[in-house]
């Protein structure tokens, strides 16, 4: 794949108000956005909704005004979950959605996200259009003064976000008796989060539901779950749910204060799709980052598992070609292609609230459904260059491999949204694979 100036696995991420999330970068964004989805004589839209960070304020803008100069009329949402836009991208027959989060990362980073008028996330292809573009003259382009943009809020963002959420969750179904700790990590789902499950008959206990700019994911949310755990327990909750800073993954805890992962969560909805006649494809679609037990797992269901590179969008790619209607990410992204177009916290957690619910057995029973082989993931920073093409690193990861035999595996990658290269193995035993991840690391860390 040919290197990208400004577009990763997830969008355009980076340190707040240096390059490339700048007012700037932003504004060329939104000029060659527009321009990339300008086609026909109506009258172009584009939505733009973004979370909690004090730098939404300087991004916002400046797209706007790129959209605006190139004609697109702007309908702002505000702060609402990555799959919110998604949705109203579509349900506004818009021509374009944007997402102004850095989803997980602290308030110091920012990231843009696009999605197409079809409320998926845009390919590579369309991606590397986007950056041509970005280099380009795009003064000849501008609208003429008469064609200008205009820009407005939609107020009923949050109810009608709301609404389509909960029509995911059966009807004669509700939550009555429940009591769940939902964290919101300070982010975009704040407002709208513990709105869905209080509808819905459930007690709430709301946690990270306070933002201010600059607490988004710090100490909370689905990157640290000390606070929810601990609320959960406490409280004797039936169940913990932790979003990220916009909302489009899910990681929960137990009554206990047990962390169920993403994987996990996809083997207790996919066995309760399978069992019901609603599972799509023959199996499920993850990344290459899954454990081997849900693998193992599924194939014990007869179903298989069909890996992609890191990146929920990649999931989303394959799940539509191969017609799956399940997939997702251990990190906890979750799509449904029967209801959404891109991974959503808040409609994964109501999956696993209904089993839950109909099987009237406690969460530490429903969601312990596999077995995890041991797995280790490591991160190593580094500052340009290429460590893994070092003949050293090279062969520290083929003894590993070798060792590991078919019972394990190795990957190594380079993050698309940091300057990390993530070591992770797996095997059948915890010790061997912390001393091959342990060396693998030190090997990479003397070439940076």
């Amino acid at each position: 794949m040919t290197t990208r100036k400004y577009f990763g696995t997830d969008g355009i991420r980076g340190l707040a108000n240096t390059h490339p999330m700048t007012a700037e970068v932003a504004l060329k964004l939104g000029m060659a956005t527009a321009l990339q989805f300008r086609r026909g004589e109506h009258r172009h839209r584009v939505v733009i909704g973004k979370d909690t960070r004090l730098s939404g304020y300087m991004i916002e803008p400046a797209l706007m005004s790129g959209f605006v100069s190139m004609g697109m009329d702007v309908v702002l949402v505000g702060p609402m979950p990555t799959p919110a836009v998604a949705m109203l991208t579509r349900s506004l027959r818009a021509d374009i959605g944007v997402m102004i989060s850095a989803s997980h990362n602290q308030f110091e980073d920012n990231g843009i996200k696009l999605f197409g008028p079809d409320g998926y996330k845009l390919s590579d292809a369309v991606e590397a259009k986007i950056e041509a573009r970005m280099e380009s003259d795009l003064s000849a382009h501008l609208a003429s003064a008469d064609a200008l943009g205009r820009a407005r809020r939609l107020d009923d963002a949050n109810g009608r976000y709301t609404e389509y959420v909960k029509q995911t969750f059966p009807r004669g179904l509700r939550l009555d008796g429940l009591k769940v700790a939902i964290d919101c990590a300070n982010g975009a789902a704040y407002k709208v989060a513990p709105e869905v499950f209080w509808e819905l008959g459930a007690e709430i206990i709301p946690i990270g539901v306070t933002p201010n700019g600059t607490n988004i994911n710090k100490g909370c949310g689905s990157t640290d779950l000390v606070t929810l755990q601990e609320a959960t327990t406490i409280a004797g909750a039936d169940i913990g749910l932790a979003l990220d800073g916009d909302a489009d993954r899910l990681i929960v805890c137990d009554e206990n204060g047990r962390v169920i992962d993403g994987d996990q969560i996809m083997a207790l909805i996919t066995n309760d799709w399978h069992k019901a006649g609603r599972l799509k494809g023959g199996g499920v679609v993850s990344t290459v980052m899954s454990n081997l037990g849900l693998e193992n797992y599924l194939n014990s269901l007869g179903l298989d598992l069909k890996r992609t590179p890191v990146g929920d969008r990649y999931v989303a790619e394959v799940m539509r070609a191969a017609s799956y209607n399940l997939g997702g990410e251990q990190s906890g992204h979750l799509i449904f292609d029967d209801y959404a177009t891109t991974g959503d916290g808040l409609i994964a957690a109501l999956q696993v609230l209904v089993v839950l619910v109909t099987s009237g057995k406690p969460a530490s029973e429903i969601c312990d459904m596999f077995e995890p082989l041991p797995q280790l993931l490591k991160n190593v920073r580094f500052n340009g260059g290429s460590p893994l093409e070092n003949s050293d690193v090279k062969a520290a990861i083929a003894d590993a491999e070798s060792k590991l035999g078919k019972s394990g595996r190795v990957l190594i990658r380079k993050s698309g949204t940091e300057p990390l290269i993530r070591v992770m193995a797996e095997g059948e035993d915890l010790a061997v694979v912390e001393a091959l991840v342990d060396g693998i690391c030190e090997t990479i860390s003397k070439q940076v």
